[in-house]
C-alpha cells in the first residue's frame, strides 16, 4: 500500500506540471549532484523518507525535511533545513536502541545548515566536483525516538560527469561525518535494560555512486548504492550497512520530483537477540523509501 500511495503521488505531480528539466535538481535521492545554484535563484524541498521493517515486530518511522536552498554566487549555494521525525515501534526492545514501544509524530527534531561550494562544474570543465559541509542539531534519536541530544558535522565530496551529451548522469559521492550524543534518562525500563546516558562520539564513513538516464523528456530513470560504516571511540567498527535501489525523476521548469526504493543487501555489526540474516537492523532498517520534492523560484 505505501509502495502504490507513493508512486501514484510521484505521477500525479509530475503530470501536473510541464516543462524542461534543469542542472541543479535532485536525479537521486541518496547522491548529490555538483551543480549549485544560479546567483539568485532559490528553491525549497520537501523531502520524506519512511524507513520500515528491522525483522521483528512492528517498526516504521517517517522522516520530513524541509529545506530552503539559496545561490550566494554561481559556485556557492546556502541553505537551511527543519527536519521532524514520526514513528511506530513495538514488539521489539533492543538494548541501548529501542527501549520501549512509542507511536508518536510528527514532532520537531533538528535544524541543519548547509554550504556547497562547486570546485569545477560538470557542464563546463568536464568533470563536475563540489565540496558540501553541513552543521546538524538534533533533539530526538531517529531509531527510537526517544529525547537524545546530537550535534553532528559532516563534509561531501561530490563528483558528477555528463555522458552521451546529457542524456546519463553519474554521480559520485564520499561522505565523512562526525557526531556527539546525550541520550535522556528514561524512568520505568525494564530491569536490567541498559540505556547509557554518558556522552558519545561516532564517526561515520560512506560512500556512493548513482547513474541516471533520461528516458524521455523531462524523465530519468536510473540507480543508485551508498556504503556506509560507523565507529565509536570505545569499540572502533561498530556496524556497516550497503543500500542499493532504483531511482525515477521527472523535472519541469518550476517543480521536479525524485522517488527511490533503497532496501538494504547486506549489512554487518551489532545484532539483536534472535536476529537472522546478514543485514544491520539494530539502526538501519530492510527498506527505506524517499520522495523528494522541489520547487524553484
Amino acid at each position: 500500500m505505501t509502495n502504490r500511495f507513493l508512486l501514484s503521488l510521484l505521477s500525479a505531480a509530475a503530470l501536473a506540471v510541464p516543462g524542461v528539466a534543469l542542472a541543479d535538481e535532485n536525479l537521486f535521492g541518496y547522491n548529490t549532484g555538483a551543480e549549485t545554484l544560479p546567483k539568485g535563484s532559490g528553491e525549497i524541498y520537501v523531502f520524506n523518507t519512511l524507513r520500515s521493517d528491522k525483522g521483528q515486530g512492528t517498526y516504521r518511522a517517517v522522516d520530513t525535511e524541509i529545506e530552503g536552498e539559496y545561490g550566494v554566487t554561481d559556485r556557492i549555494t546556502l541553505s537551511a533545513a527543519a527536519s521532524f521525525l514520526s514513528i511506530d515501534s513495538n514488539g521489539l526492545l533492543i538494548d541501548g536502541y529501542l527501549p520501549k514501544p512509542i507511536d508518536k509524530g510528527p514532532r520537531f527534531s533538528g535544524l541543519e545548515m548547509k554550504a556547497k561550494f562547486n570546485v569545477l562544474s560538470p557542464a563546463l570543465d568536464d568533470f563536475g566536483l563540489a565540496i558540501i559541509t553541513s552543521a546538524e542539531v538534533k533533539r530526538l534519536d531517529p531509531h527510537s525516538g526517544q529525547k537524545k541530544t546530537e550535534y553532528e558535522a559532516r563534509v561531501t565530496l561530490a563528483g558528477q560527469k555528463y555522458l552521451m551529451q546529457g542524456q546519463l548522469i553519474w554521480v559520485g559521492n564520499l561522505g565523512l561525518k562526525a557526531g556527539h550524543e546525550t541520550r535522556k534518562a528514561i524512568a520505568n525500563l525494564p530491569e536490567g535494560f541498559d540505556w547509557p546516558t554518558d556522552p558519545e562520539m561516532e564517526i561515520e564513513l560512506s560512500a556512493g555512486t548513482g547513474l541516471s538516464y533520461r528516458v524521455a523528456p523531462n524523465w530519468f530513470v536510473g540507480a543508485e548504492t551508498q556504503y556506509a560504516s560507523e565507529y565509536e571511540t570505545e569499540v572502533g567498527q561498530e556496524r556497516w550497512s550497503w543500500f542499493a535501489g532504483p531511482t525515477i525523476h521527472y523535472g519541469g521548469e518550476k517543480f521536479w520530483a525524485t522517488l527511490t526504493w533503497f532496501p538494504q543487501i547486506k549489512g554487518g555489526g551489532e545484532t539483536y537477540p534472535g536476529q537472522t540474516g546478514h543485514l544491520h537492523l539494530v539502526e538501519k532498517t530492510k527498506n527505506e523509501y524517499r520522495l523528494k520534492i522541489g520547487m524553484n523560484f
